[in-house]
Order: C-alpha cells, then structure tokens, then sequence
C-alpha cells in the first residue's frame, strides 16, 4: 500500500485553516507539559535523594533537544523534500524555508506550527528513556547523550513512521501519533540503559520503593492532561476525528487505571494503590497513541484493558531477567507500546479514518489481515534499532573522557540531587526526643515558632532514619531526622 499523495501549498496559504492552526498551536503547549510531568512522575517514583534530578533531566532534555531539533532535527525527521526511505535531507535545517507554507502531512497549517508540534514529541522521547538510568547516570553524559540519540535513534524512526517517503510509511503501517518513534523507542532505549550502566548500589539488598505519592499522581495528572494534545492533535485539524482521538485517549487511560489496580490488587494482599492506578492509566495512554485516530471508543476499552494488565505483568520481567530498570520504563512504554501497535492491526477502522476524508484499509475488522503483519514489521524494527543503537552509544560514552555516564558509588549513596546538583528536594531537621520547658518536643535547627514540622506530603515512616545524638546529660538517645 502506497502513502496517500497530499498537496503542497508552497507558493499560496489560501488553504491554511486558523482553526486548525490554533489547535496544533494550543497541543503543542499541551504536549510541553508532558515534560515535567514524566519528571514528577519518575521523581515521585525514585528515592528522595534523586528527586530533583529526575525533574531537571526532563526539563534539560526538552532544552537540548528543542535545539536538536532547530539545527537538523525537524529535516532529518519529517523532511517532505527527501526521496530516500531512511533519513529525511537537510531542507529545514536550522528551520530554514518554514514558515507559512504547509507540510505534506499538515496541509492545512503553517509548516512553523508543525515544526513545534513535533518538536515537542521529538524533545519528549529521550525524558521518557533517561527513567531507565534513573539514581545512578551522571547529568552531563545524559545531555550529550540527549542530542546524540535524538539525532541517530528518534530521527531516523519518525522519518520511517511519519515522512510521505518513509518506509514504514508507505509499507502501510498505521501509527497515529507515535506508538513507535516513541514509546517504543524509548522503552527499549530505556532497557539498554538499565543493562549497559547496571543495577544500583543495594539492588537485591535494599528495598527501593516510591517516595512520594503525591508526587506520582501530580505527574500522572500533567502526563494525562497533556495526552489530550498528544494525540488529538496529531490529526493536525480541528475535526471530529481531533475530537474521537480525544475521547479515545480518555478512556483508554481510565481502563488501564482500574485494569492495572485490579490486577495488582489480587496479586498484593487485596489492598489498592494509588501507585498501580497511575502506571496503568499511563499504560492505558501509551497503548492507545498508535491508534488514537484509527479506533472507535469500544475499542479503547479494549486497549486499555490488555495495557494494563500486560504492563502490570511485564514489571516482573525485570526480576527475572535481573535487570534494573529502575522506573519501569520498558514495561510500560516498550511492551505497552508493543501492545498498542499490534492492537491497531486488530482494530482499526477505515470508518473512524475517513471522518476527516482520509482512506486506510484498515485493520483486522475490516478484514485486513495483512495489517497486523505491518504493525509487526514496525515494531520490531523501531524496537531492535533503538536497542541497538543506545546501547552501542552507551558503550562508546564510556571510553570517551568525561563522558563516561554511571556516577561513582559514593555520589550513589548520597544521591544525585546531591553529588550532581548541590541542591536538596527537601529541608530537613533534627528532632530530639527531649521536652523543652513547656512539655513540646523540641527539634534542633529550628527556631521556636517553626517547631511544627511542615511535611511533604509523604508519610514519615517512609523519610525517617534513626541515629544516635548525645543530649547535654550525656545520655545517648535516639533521633530522627524528618522532613520540613
């Protein structure tokens, strides 16, 4: 099956639309939150000490990859000029010759409105994959690496899945608004971290656990408000196919919510979890991305559904295996992307395509059957190159001076905030199990009026540890040091 031929408007904007242009416009905002939501997400799930980190190395990776993107990024990916199937030409490097006139896969926008649509998918990816080095890569390799990545894994992926002349593309592959450039591409970029760098200090010892809940489902909330963007805009119009993308997108994460929860619930003491909730309502998100614009909404239930419980499932995965992805990036957006991509052969629907006028074939229900191998073909492809890819950059980082990206154990044990930044997420403070003269606890490095500890919203149990103080009687008693 041949890509659709869509016309260029190069020398008249006549045909641009300002609702549509307006709604790119406000999805691009919409998928720029998606950065620091993934890093309160991955910080809520990581150990306090990391927490500023994981925040800061989503926000930097959307820096440097926006720059990426201005240089060559954006031609290498979505160059419509480029007749090869691999690798876009540098038509728009340095966003030359983007302006006003349309791209050939938004014909009804300015070519600059595109450009920073994608962008903001583009400077996303590689967030999503640093989760797999979480607690333990150094910050200045993983910004080079950033760059480095984006430029030979994400770009050469999007070319194939998006540009008229890609060869997933014209091969027939459907992927709506990007189950493979990615998810995949940064689940399986995220498993070759994890193995390359290796588990942490303590892995199989210690017990690591989230930190912060709250944090976990604030990041939650930005990653599914953010979503509506992701995928409803990638129709680049304002349509009622923009609208079914919308809706599809809602309801496949509120049933990778519950089919998570209720999964986890079965299998752990018949209690449920906040946590479990939003891993699988992500799930439930990543799997419908691909489909987003080919499926009606039953089908998201559907999507939703085998998301989370199959996620759920290949959390285990890197307990078998032994690896350490330390916040279960592959599971979910490797395999849930996996699972999204292989879902669209099975139910996409020539119907839902062509409310905006566009032809597919369809998939499975539409008796389609070789679209299934298509989205087969497309997966392993995206998956095997980006796990390649990373990981024979990985290695080569750390023969190069100063590149070198696991940090030294010492740095570990104190944490990143610490070690790479300087900077703390939390204050903390002394507490003394002594009464003062009016029977109140007192708490060392306070000053009286802020004896009430302000917590963080995450439970004390979970952030305090004992040690010892010598009080001025000469008693050892115990302390703690909580957070304020």
């Amino acid at each position: 099956m041949s890509a659709p031929t869509v016309k260029r408007y190069d020398n008249d904007t006549s045909q641009i639309n300002t609702g549509d242009t307006a709604w790119i416009l406000v999805s691009a905002a919409l998928v720029f939150i998606m950065a620091p939501g993934v890093g309160y997400f991955y910080s809520g799930m990581a150990r306090s000490k990391n927490a500023v980190s994981l925040v800061f190395l989503c926000m930097i990776a959307m820096a440097v990859v926006s720059v990426q993107w201005m240089i060559w990024g954006y031609s290498l990916a979505l160059s419509d000029t480029a007749t090869n199937p691999f690798i876009g030409n540098l038509t728009y490097g340095l966003l030359l010759n983007v302006g006003d006139k349309a791209h050939a896969n938004a014909p009804s926008i300015p070519g600059s409105v595109y450009a920073i649509f994608q962008c903001m998918f583009a400077a996303l990816t590689p967030a999503l994959a640093l989760g797999g080095a979480a607690e333990r890569v150094r910050i200045l390799p993983a910004i080079v690496f950033c760059f480095v990545w984006t430029t030979i894994v994400y770009d050469p992926i999007a070319y194939w899945s998006w540009a008229p002349k890609g060869w997933m593309n014209t091969m027939g592959s459907l992927d709506y608004a990007g189950g493979t450039p990615v998810h995949i591409s940064s689940g399986f970029a995220a498993l070759a971290f994890s193995i390359v760098l290796g588990k942490r200090h303590g892995y199989g010892q210690d017990k690591f656990e989230p930190h912060n809940y709250l944090n976990i489902i604030l990041g939650t909330s930005l990653l599914w408000f953010g979503w509506f963007g992701f995928n409803g805009g990638s129709g680049v119009a304002s349509n009622g196919r923009a609208g079914l993308a919308f809706s599809v997108t809602h309801i496949a994460a509120c049933m990778g919510g519950l089919s998570w929860s209720l999964a986890a619930y079965f299998r752990n003491g018949r209690k449920f979890s906040s946590f479990h909730f939003c891993s699988g309502a992500v799930s439930g998100l990543v799997a419908i991305t691909p489909a987003s614009g080919f499926v009606a909404p039953w089908a998201a239930l559907v999507f939703g559904a085998v998301a989370g419980v199959a996620c759920h499932f290949a959390v285990d995965f890197k307990e078998k295996f032994r690896f350490d992805d330390a916040l279960d990036v592959f599971a979910v957006h490797g395999i849930g992307g996996l699972v999204g991509n292989l879902l669209t052969g099975l139910f996409a629907s020539k119907a839902v395509a062509a409310l905006n006028g566009s032809s597919i074939n369809g998939g499975w229900i539409d008796h389609h059957w070789k679209q299934l191998g298509y989205q087969l073909a497309a997966s392993c492809a995206g998956a095997s190159w980006s796990f390649v890819v990373s990981a024979l950059i990985l290695i080569l980082f750390n023969y190069i001076p100063g590149l070198h990206l696991r940090i030294h154990e010492e740095g570990e044990i104190s944490g990143t905030d610490v070690t790479e930044m300087g900077e703390h997420g939390y204050r903390y403070a002394t507490m003394e199990p002594t009464l003062n003269g009016r029977g109140s606890p007192s708490i060392a490095g306070l000053e009286e009026g802020d004896r009430t500890p302000t917590g963080s919203g995450v439970g004390f149990t979970d952030h305090v540890s004992s040690s010892k103080s010598t009080v001025a009687n000469g008693n050892e008693k115990p302390a703690a040091i909580m957070e304020v």
